[in-house]
């Protein structure tokens, strides 16, 4: 990797991708590591889930949320990747000497999103910097939570013949936080989608106990989850084009700013992995919850070019799905 740490090594893509592979797994890797999953399971008496995030989104509220709305969902839906039922997290501040009334602001969305979430805020941290060392607040939180009976979610589960299902619309999210960050008039139906996905997740796993993975594509978008998902569990990833669910809206914003849908985050949409003979049945289930009611199969897993994501176009043609080098929207959460 360069010597010196740049935005795009916090990106989610191949730079992220680099800092950890050559830097923080050497010196940090171990069994339970080296799982690159979104959070640890870890047995203690029980199956548990153990999670940590970050949050140093700009600007700190837009619509549809706040930096605070996002830390709660974030770490909520990193648990939810590992088949658990999120319980208690963790809540620590950094704040920036000079903020003012913004702090109860977010900590009232904070309270919010937990609430929403069925979770409990139960410890935490505070620390205060000088005057232009952060930008107003930032953000970390870590979650427990217990591993639901009968599932199994892990990467190395996804196998030649799966499907491939999204929860929702790709790229309002990053769509909105860059229409705020630049002045952008957007419509009323975009809004970031932070959204804790605990209860959708739980009635999947109940219905259709068969997931093999989940994951939410948040830094990087759907293009960097699904490449990191079939080089660990190496299988190629062919998607159809027609099928993904991007509204006209942020059609236009890639459009007027030279982007791509499936590389913009997202912050309350999962890609799920199931066998082909229980789509049906799981896409039925998550049409009846309301953060999955736009639910659908956007492709399937494969056994050729291991590894590699590739997406059947309109035309019929057949285009490669690489791993974004660096960042369309840094800060982004």
């Amino acid at each position: 990797m360069d010597e010196t740490i740049q935005l795009a090594h916090g990106a989610g893509g191949r730079m992220s991708a680099i800092l950890t592979e050559q830097v923080l797994r050497p010196i940090l890797g171990n069994p339970i590591l080296d799982k690159m999953h979104d959070g640890a399971t870890l047995d203690m008496g029980g199956k548990i889930a153990f999670t940590t995030d970050s949050y140093v989104v700009a600007p700190r509220f837009f619509p549809g949320g706040s930096i605070g709305r996002l830390a709660v969902c974030g770490t909520v839906n990193d648990l939810a990747m590992t088949g658990a039922e999120a319980k208690y997290l963790s809540l620590a501040l950094i704040l920036e000497e000079g903020l003012s009334e913004e702090l109860k602001r977010v900590l009232r969305d904070v309270r919010a999103a937990a609430d929403e979430a069925g979770v409990s805020i139960v410890t935490g941290d505070t620390k205060v910097v000088g005057h232009g060392a952060c930008d107003g607040i930032y953000i970390n939180t870590a979650g427990v939570g217990k591993i639901i009976e009968g599932t199994d979610i892990a990467p190395q589960n996804i196998r030649p013949g799966m499907d491939v299902i999204v929860s929702g619309f790709l790229g309002d999210h990053a769509a909105t936080i860059t229409a705020a960050r630049h002045g952008l008039k957007l419509p009323e139906a975009i809004r970031s989608d932070a959204v804790p996905l605990n209860g959708l997740v739980k009635e999947m796993l109940r219905t259709v106990p068969e997931i093999a993975c989940l994951r939410d594509p948040t830094r990087g978008g759907a293009a960097a989850t699904l490449n990191e998902l079939a080089a660990q569990s190496g299988t190629g990833i062919l998607l159809d084009e027609e099928s993904l669910p991007v509204r006209p809206e942020v059609e236009g914003v890639c459009e007027l700013l030279g982007f791509e849908p499936l590389y913009l985050a997202n912050e309350g949409k999962l890609i799920a992995f199931v066998p082909a003979e229980k789509t049906e049945t799981l896409l039925k289930v998550m049409h009846t919850h309301p953060y999955g009611k736009e639910a659908r199969r956007i492709g399937a897993v494969t056994d050729k070019a291991p590894g590699q994501v590739a997406m059947k176009t309109a035309l019929g043609g057949i285009r490669i799905v690489d791993m974004p080098t660096g960042s369309l929207v840094p800060r982004i959460c």
